[in-house]
C-alpha cells in the first residue's frame, strides 16, 4: 500500500498582494514529494480554515507580509481548533519581526516561524520531522 503524501495548504490571508515567496515555498514542498494546495491571494481566516478542513491537510503554511500576523495567526489557529484540527501544524512565513515571531511561539499559535532567507530545506525538514 502506498504511503499517503504529506498534505500542505499554503495560504495568503489578509490583504497581501505579493505571493512570490509563497509560491517558491509551495514549489519546494511539492518537489520534496508533498501534496501542496495553494489558496491564492486575499483569503479570509475563515476561508483558510475551511480549505484546511476540506482538503484534510497535515500542515497549514501562512505567508503574511502585511504586518497583520499578530491578529491573523491566532484567529486562524482558533478557527482550526473549532474544526477539531488541533493536530495540524501551523507554520508562518513572511515579514515577521523576531519579537513578533517569539510572541506567536510563546502563545502557541504558531508551530514555527520562517522569515525571508530561511533555507527551503529547513522548512521541508521541519515538516517531515513533525508529520
Amino acid at each position: 500500500m502506498e504511503e499517503r503524501k504529506i498534505r500542505v495548504l499554503v495560504a495568503k490571508p489578509g490583504l497581501d498582494g505579493h505571493d512570490r515567496g509563497a509560491k517558491v515555498v509551495a514549489r519546494a514542498l511539492r518537489d520534496a514529494g508533498m501534496e501542496v494546495i495553494y489558496t491564492g491571494l486575499h483569503q479570509t481566516p475563515e476561508q483558510v480554515a475551511e480549505a484546511a478542513l476540506q482538503e484534510d491537510v497535515d500542515v497549514v503554511g501562512l505567508s503574511i507580509l502585511s504586518g497583520a500576523h499578530l491578529t491573523l495567526v491566532p484567529l486562524i489557529k482558533e478557527l482550526l481548533r473549532e474544526r477539531k484540527m488541533d493536530d495540524v501544524l501551523l507554520l508562518v512565513g513572511g515579514i515577521i519581526p523576531d519579537e513578533d515571531g517569539a510572541v506567536l511561539m510563546e502563545k502557541q499559535v504558531a508551530d514555527a516561524v520562517f522569515t525571508p532567507g530561511a533555507p527551503l530545506e529547513s522548512i521541508v525538514k521541519y515538516i517531515r520531522e513533525r508529520v
